[in-house]
């Protein structure tokens, strides 16, 4: 049967916790590992996420999901944006480096986990925290992701990034909590200091394992094209486009319902489909 252990404390590299959940058939073993990564404003139980990783977990494999450490929750309101200075805080070495963590702790698990096929699913920004982790981490053998970015600093407005300089922060509204969500100015100096392992075309270009990038024709926030760009680069990558979805494929928080989006179903279909093959 299922097990699911939710909000297991894993100690971070950068001065905080991250937040990891495990599904799995708690009486099959040697079951592969997938590892979930969520986007920017996101978090591991947003919206249908739990229902994701149980039918992950049905499917035969052993599925984490986790917290970015800076992702604005905390241990104790992992749900709620309740620590904005860490929000403010992050950057995209620290989400690489929490990721490593998070699959040294589930190689850990080895009375389930088949440690040869770790694979990695990334959404929206964390698609591209993944296809960096994977060309640096050879224990990673496949990844999706879902509606990626496919280059960091290629959204970032010229006007915005003169007031950052400026005044050290600016605010990114999030229209269903309200907050204005700060981003400081040591963001882009680490990006700027990193730009070797942070560029997503070149380490992306290089990688050699199986990649399916899943992207809606009707992305409002991360275009289809960027998803169509990334296949162009690499010979391993598949596209796998939904037709008229969206960023979250259907997707919503709260989600109030016990079935999966029907897009966002279509696409976790086909991602397992991937990694069976």
């Amino acid at each position: 049967m299922l097990q699911r252990i939710q909000n297991q404390i894993v100690k971070g590299q950068h001065q905080r916790d991250i937040l990891v959940d495990f599904v799995y058939d708690d009486s099959a073993t040697h079951q592969p590992i997938v590892i979930f990564a969520h986007g920017f404003k996101g978090f591991k139980d947003w919206g249908p996420y739990n229902l994701v990783a149980d039918f992950f977990a049905q499917q035969g494999f052993f599925f984490c999901k986790f917290n970015f450490s800076h992702n604005g929750t905390t241990v104790e309101q992992p749900t709620d944006f309740a620590d904005l200075k860490a929000f403010g805080n992050n950057n995209f070495t620290i989400e690489l480096d929490d990721l490593g963590v998070v699959i040294d702790e589930v190689v850990k698990q080895n009375a389930f986990v088949d440690v040869s096929k770790i694979y990695l699913i990334g959404h929206s920004r964390g698609g591209g925290i993944v296809m960096l982790k994977a060309s640096e981490d050879k224990r990673v053998q496949k990844i999706a992701t879902w509606a990626s970015v496919n280059e960091f600093g290629k959204f970032w407005p010229e006007e915005a990034m003169k007031v950052l300089k400026e005044k050290g922060v600016i605010y990114v509204p999030n229209a269903r909590t309200n907050q204005q969500m700060p981003i400081y100015w040591q963001m882009y100096e680490n990006y700027n200091a990193n730009q070797v392992r942070l560029h997503i075309p070149s380490n992306f270009k290089s990688l050699t394992i199986p990649s399916l990038i899943v992207h809606g024709t009707k992305d409002e926030t991360v275009p289809f094209s960027a998803g169509e760009e990334l296949v162009s680069w690499n010979k391993n990558a598949t596209l796998f486009p939904v037709e008229n979805a969206n960023h979250n494929f259907g997707g919503k928080h709260p989600w109030d319902s016990d079935a999966l989006p029907e897009d966002l179903k279509m696409v976790i279909d086909e991602t397992i489909r991937f990694f069976k093959v």
